[in-house]
């Protein structure tokens, strides 16, 4: 584990910022590639990739507060610590849709269809994202005996975000990082299959999403929140899971313009 890259001028270069910048930059360049082969406005779709970038930013910092709030209280001073942290990916997935909505609805852009060509950049962020908690030593897993576990020895770590050091654990971060790879490799592959409808690949992608992190969340054993007996993201899982399915049966039942023609419409409202 490196959570410092290497420094510039005695300045630090966290591996975990810059790989977080790498996977936001390459899945928005991912989005962008999918979205000219569908008819959508490059430049639209550009814009937005912004805003989702900004929100989830803010959005996953902001989870991270409302789960930690009480060890925020507890020691005010933490607070500075969220500039530096990524957040908690559900607070940041939660944001960033309900602003692509928001900015879709006001451009009169084909909701579905955008959110479809997001999906697996998305997923593509995730994997990458998840290789920089690695490197940073957050996100940990329980203590194992399993022959894959890691062991952590990073005095910073420790310090920084609480990482057990000198303890076999489960690869937590590689785990989700490997199960976002499967996801993404599932979307592309069956994207064409069957009857595709707008809205299939990201709900399906939420559906995958939700069930792999509630079983991976038994694993970890980093601190972040409890509903009940479940954790946050647990519990977020219980609900967006279900929501899925019925946004699959839903959205499987009418029909939708095509991307061309409502981007026409549009353009001429």
């Amino acid at each position: 584990m490196h959570p410092i890259l290497f420094e510039v001028g005695g300045f630090p270069v966290y591996t975990y910022g810059l790989l977080l910048a790498a996977a936001y930059l390459l899945g928005l360049q991912f989005a962008l590639r999918r979205a000219r082969t569908r008819g959508l406005d490059p430049n639209r779709v550009m814009d937005l990739g912004i805003w989702i970038i900004v929100s989830a930013l803010l959005g996953a910092k902001l989870l991270l507060l409302v789960v930690e709030f009480e060890a925020f209280r507890q020691n005010p001073a933490e607070i500075l610590n969220l500039a530096r942290s990524g957040g908690v990916f559900y607070g940041g997935l939660i944001a960033a849709v309900a602003v692509a909505l928001w900015y879709l609805r006001r451009h009169r852009m084909p909701v579905w269809t955008v959110t479809d060509v997001f999906a697996p950049g998305i997923a593509l962020g995730h994997v990458i994202g998840r290789l920089g908690c690695l490197f940073a030593g957050c996100c940990f897993g329980r203590p194992a005996d399993v022959p894959w576990a890691i062991t952590f020895h990073s005095e910073y770590a420790a310090r920084n975000v609480g990482t057990p050091l000198g303890i076999p654990l489960h690869p937590t971060q590689l785990y989700e990082a490997g199960a976002e790879l499967v996801i993404l490799v599932l979307l592309l592959a069956t994207e064409r299959k069957g009857r595709p409808f707008p809205g299939r690949t990201f709900w399906i992608y939420m559906l995958l999403y939700a069930i792999s992190r509630f079983v991976i969340e038994f694993y970890r054993n980093d601190p972040r929140g409890m509903v009940g007996d479940f954790s946050t993201s647990q519990f977020v899982s219980l609900l967006l899971a279900p929501l899925s399915i019925v946004m699959l049966i839903v959205l499987s039942r009418r029909r939708e313009p095509e991307p061309a023609k409502r981007m026409r419409k549009a353009r001429a409202a």
